[in-house]
Protein backbone atom coordinates (compact mmCIF):
# COMPACT_ATOMS: atom_id res chain seq x y z
CA UNK A 1 0.00 0.00 0.00
CA UNK A 2 1.22 3.50 -0.84
CA UNK A 3 2.13 5.51 2.24
CA UNK A 4 0.08 8.69 2.63
CA UNK A 5 1.82 11.47 4.55
CA UNK A 6 -0.02 14.65 5.55
CA UNK A 7 2.22 17.72 5.18
CA UNK A 8 2.15 20.56 7.68
CA UNK A 9 3.64 23.96 6.87
CA UNK A 10 3.43 25.43 10.38
CA UNK A 11 2.84 29.13 10.90
CA UNK A 12 3.66 28.76 14.59
CA UNK A 13 3.68 26.16 17.34
CA UNK A 14 -0.08 26.49 17.88
CA UNK A 15 -0.74 25.81 14.20
CA UNK A 16 1.49 22.76 14.38
CA UNK A 17 -0.26 21.43 17.49
CA UNK A 18 -3.69 21.96 15.97
CA UNK A 19 -2.92 20.11 12.75
CA UNK A 20 -1.15 17.25 14.53
CA UNK A 21 -4.15 16.91 16.86
CA UNK A 22 -6.40 16.46 13.83
CA UNK A 23 -4.38 13.61 12.29
CA UNK A 24 -3.35 11.94 15.55
CA UNK A 25 -4.71 8.40 15.48
CA UNK A 26 -5.37 8.57 11.72
CA UNK A 27 -1.83 8.29 10.32
CA UNK A 28 1.38 7.13 11.99
CA UNK A 29 3.58 9.87 10.52
CA UNK A 30 3.36 13.44 9.25
CA UNK A 31 5.76 15.64 7.32
CA UNK A 32 6.78 18.93 8.93
CA UNK A 33 7.85 21.44 6.28
CA UNK A 34 10.37 23.95 7.61
CA UNK A 35 11.55 26.91 5.55
CA UNK A 36 14.27 29.37 6.53
CA UNK A 37 13.48 32.11 4.02
CA UNK A 38 16.90 31.63 2.37
CA UNK A 39 16.57 28.39 0.44
CA UNK A 40 12.92 29.17 -0.22
CA UNK A 41 10.40 31.75 1.02
CA UNK A 42 8.62 32.37 3.30
CA UNK A 43 9.97 31.55 6.77
CA UNK A 44 7.97 29.05 8.82
CA UNK A 45 8.08 27.78 12.39
CA UNK A 46 10.50 27.48 14.11
CA UNK A 47 12.56 29.98 12.09
CA UNK A 48 9.91 32.63 11.50
CA UNK A 49 11.21 34.97 14.20
CA UNK A 50 14.74 33.86 14.89
CA UNK A 51 14.50 30.48 16.59
CA UNK A 52 11.35 29.68 18.55
CA UNK A 53 11.76 29.28 22.31
CA UNK A 54 9.50 26.23 22.36
CA UNK A 55 11.67 24.57 19.72
CA UNK A 56 14.79 25.30 21.78
CA UNK A 57 13.18 23.55 24.76
CA UNK A 58 12.25 20.59 22.56
CA UNK A 59 15.81 20.33 21.23
CA UNK A 60 17.14 20.48 24.80
CA UNK A 61 14.62 17.73 25.65
CA UNK A 62 13.00 19.92 28.27
CA UNK A 63 9.71 19.53 26.39
CA UNK A 64 8.38 16.88 24.04
CA UNK A 65 7.58 17.50 20.40
CA UNK A 66 3.80 18.01 20.00
CA UNK A 67 1.98 14.65 19.93
CA UNK A 68 5.30 12.81 20.07
CA UNK A 69 3.59 9.79 21.60
CA UNK A 70 1.03 9.34 18.81
CA UNK A 71 2.48 10.76 15.59
CA UNK A 72 6.02 10.31 14.29
CA UNK A 73 7.33 12.94 11.95
CA UNK A 74 9.70 13.50 9.08
CA UNK A 75 11.11 16.96 8.52
CA UNK A 76 11.46 18.47 5.05
CA UNK A 77 14.43 20.80 5.43
CA UNK A 78 13.84 23.58 2.93
CA UNK A 79 16.77 25.47 4.39
CA UNK A 80 20.14 26.69 3.22
CA UNK A 81 22.98 24.57 4.62
CA UNK A 82 20.87 21.96 6.48
CA UNK A 83 24.09 20.57 7.93
CA UNK A 84 23.90 23.42 10.45
CA UNK A 85 20.55 22.31 11.94
CA UNK A 86 20.43 18.54 11.40
CA UNK A 87 21.42 17.85 15.00
CA UNK A 88 18.56 19.99 16.31
CA UNK A 89 15.92 18.07 14.39
CA UNK A 90 17.34 14.69 15.33
CA UNK A 91 17.29 15.79 18.98
CA UNK A 92 13.68 16.93 18.47
CA UNK A 93 12.75 13.38 17.47
CA UNK A 94 12.59 13.35 13.66
CA UNK A 95 12.32 9.82 12.26
CA UNK A 96 13.12 10.90 8.70
CA UNK A 97 15.14 13.76 7.30
CA UNK A 98 14.57 15.21 3.82
CA UNK A 99 17.60 17.06 2.48
CA UNK A 100 17.26 19.06 -0.72
CA UNK A 101 20.12 18.31 -3.08
CA UNK A 102 20.27 21.98 -4.08
CA UNK A 103 20.62 23.20 -0.46
CA UNK A 104 24.07 21.90 0.43
CA UNK A 105 27.35 21.64 -1.52
CA UNK A 106 28.01 17.99 -0.68
CA UNK A 107 24.84 16.04 0.14
CA UNK A 108 26.59 12.67 0.09
CA UNK A 109 29.07 13.74 2.76
CA UNK A 110 26.19 15.05 4.86
CA UNK A 111 24.33 11.72 4.60
CA UNK A 112 27.50 9.86 5.58
CA UNK A 113 28.00 12.16 8.57
CA UNK A 114 24.46 11.51 9.77
CA UNK A 115 24.97 7.75 9.48
CA UNK A 116 28.31 7.81 11.25
CA UNK A 117 27.09 9.96 14.15
CA UNK A 118 23.63 8.52 14.73
CA UNK A 119 23.36 4.99 13.37
CA UNK A 120 24.78 3.40 16.51
CA UNK A 121 24.37 6.30 18.94
CA UNK A 122 22.61 5.75 22.25
CA UNK A 123 20.82 9.05 21.57
CA UNK A 124 18.98 7.50 18.63
CA UNK A 125 17.17 4.26 19.47
CA UNK A 126 15.97 3.70 15.91
CA UNK A 127 17.53 4.20 12.53
CA UNK A 128 16.89 7.63 11.09
CA UNK A 129 15.81 7.53 7.46
CA UNK A 130 17.52 10.03 5.21
CA UNK A 131 16.06 11.11 1.88
CA UNK A 132 17.23 13.43 -0.86
CA UNK A 133 14.73 15.85 -2.41
CA UNK A 134 14.96 17.11 -5.97
CA UNK A 135 13.37 20.29 -7.30
CA UNK A 136 11.37 20.04 -10.51
CA UNK A 137 14.02 21.93 -12.52
CA UNK A 138 16.97 19.84 -11.28
CA UNK A 139 17.94 17.09 -13.75
CA UNK A 140 17.43 13.52 -12.61
CA UNK A 141 21.05 12.82 -13.48
CA UNK A 142 22.13 14.56 -10.28
CA UNK A 143 20.30 11.89 -8.31
CA UNK A 144 21.69 9.13 -10.50
CA UNK A 145 25.23 10.29 -9.83
CA UNK A 146 24.54 10.50 -6.11
CA UNK A 147 22.97 7.04 -5.87
CA UNK A 148 25.70 5.50 -8.00
CA UNK A 149 28.37 7.10 -5.81
CA UNK A 150 26.77 5.54 -2.75
CA UNK A 151 26.57 2.15 -4.41
CA UNK A 152 30.21 2.13 -5.44
CA UNK A 153 31.42 2.37 -1.83
CA UNK A 154 30.62 -0.81 0.07
CA UNK A 155 30.82 1.00 3.41
CA UNK A 156 28.00 3.32 2.47
CA UNK A 157 25.71 1.17 0.33
CA UNK A 158 22.03 2.13 0.74
CA UNK A 159 22.79 5.12 2.93
CA UNK A 160 20.12 7.10 1.07
CA UNK A 161 16.78 5.60 2.06
CA UNK A 162 14.49 7.41 -0.37
CA UNK A 163 14.19 10.11 -3.00
CA UNK A 164 11.60 12.86 -2.75
CA UNK A 165 10.50 14.56 -5.96
CA UNK A 166 8.94 18.00 -5.68
CA UNK A 167 5.75 18.19 -7.72
CA UNK A 168 5.61 21.99 -7.80
CA UNK A 169 7.87 24.70 -9.14
CA UNK A 170 7.80 27.04 -6.13
CA UNK A 171 8.73 25.08 -3.02
CA UNK A 172 7.93 26.40 0.43
CA UNK A 173 4.25 27.01 -0.29
CA UNK A 174 1.12 24.88 -0.10
CA UNK A 175 -1.66 25.06 -2.67
CA UNK A 176 0.76 25.51 -5.58
CA UNK A 177 -0.27 24.07 -8.99
CA UNK A 178 0.87 20.55 -9.77
CA UNK A 179 3.67 20.30 -12.33
CA UNK A 180 3.09 17.26 -14.54
CA UNK A 181 6.78 17.05 -15.46
CA UNK A 182 7.32 15.21 -12.17
CA UNK A 183 5.48 12.14 -13.50
CA UNK A 184 8.13 11.45 -16.11
CA UNK A 185 10.88 12.16 -13.58
CA UNK A 186 9.40 9.54 -11.25
CA UNK A 187 9.03 7.05 -14.09
CA UNK A 188 12.65 7.49 -15.17
CA UNK A 189 14.00 7.02 -11.66
CA UNK A 190 11.85 3.94 -11.07
CA UNK A 191 13.17 2.33 -14.26
CA UNK A 192 16.80 3.05 -13.38
CA UNK A 193 16.58 2.23 -9.66
CA UNK A 194 13.72 -0.28 -9.25
CA UNK A 195 14.21 -0.75 -5.48
CA UNK A 196 14.46 2.87 -4.33
CA UNK A 197 11.59 4.34 -2.32
CA UNK A 198 10.14 7.33 -4.17
CA UNK A 199 8.18 10.05 -2.42
CA UNK A 200 6.46 12.95 -4.16
CA UNK A 201 5.58 16.19 -2.41
CA UNK A 202 3.76 19.24 -3.74
CA UNK A 203 0.53 19.47 -5.70
CA UNK A 204 -0.47 15.91 -4.79
CA UNK A 205 -4.24 15.46 -4.99
CA UNK A 206 -6.86 12.77 -5.43
CA UNK A 207 -6.96 13.72 -9.10
CA UNK A 208 -3.30 12.90 -9.80
CA UNK A 209 -2.51 10.36 -7.07
CA UNK A 210 -3.26 7.30 -9.19
CA UNK A 211 -1.00 8.50 -11.99
CA UNK A 212 1.82 9.20 -9.52
CA UNK A 213 1.50 5.71 -8.06
CA UNK A 214 1.42 4.19 -11.53
CA UNK A 215 4.62 6.07 -12.42
CA UNK A 216 6.36 4.52 -9.42
CA UNK A 217 5.76 6.62 -6.30
CA UNK A 218 5.69 4.72 -2.99
CA UNK A 219 4.84 7.70 -0.80
CA UNK A 220 2.48 10.60 -1.41
CA UNK A 221 2.93 13.75 0.65
CA UNK A 222 -0.08 16.06 0.60
CA UNK A 223 -0.97 19.21 2.50
CA UNK A 224 -3.79 21.27 1.00
CA UNK A 225 -5.64 18.30 -0.52
CA UNK A 226 -5.93 16.78 2.96
CA UNK A 227 -6.26 19.70 5.36
CA UNK A 228 -8.59 21.75 3.15
CA UNK A 229 -10.78 18.82 2.16
CA UNK A 230 -13.46 19.25 4.83
CA UNK A 231 -13.12 15.56 5.71
CA UNK A 232 -9.54 14.86 6.65
CA UNK A 233 -9.98 11.26 7.82
CA UNK A 234 -12.14 10.39 4.82
CA UNK A 235 -9.74 11.98 2.35
CA UNK A 236 -6.77 10.13 3.81
CA UNK A 237 -8.72 6.88 3.54
CA UNK A 238 -9.52 7.56 -0.13
CA UNK A 239 -5.83 8.26 -0.78
CA UNK A 240 -4.84 5.03 0.93
CA UNK A 241 -7.33 2.98 -1.05
CA UNK A 242 -5.83 4.24 -4.31
CA UNK A 243 -2.61 2.39 -3.53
Amino acid sequence: MTEIIPAILPEDIDDLREKLSIISGIVPLAQIDVVDGKFAPPKTWPYKKGVDETFLRIVAQGEGFPFWDSVDFEVDLMVKHPENIIDDWIAAGAKRLVIHIESTPDPLSLVRKIRQEYEHSSESSNKIEVGIALDIETPNEEIYDLLNAVGEDDEFVSQIDFIQFMGIENVGYQGEPFDERVIEKIRELREKFPEIIISVDGGVSLENAHELIKAGANRLVSGSAIFESGDIAGTIEVFQNLG
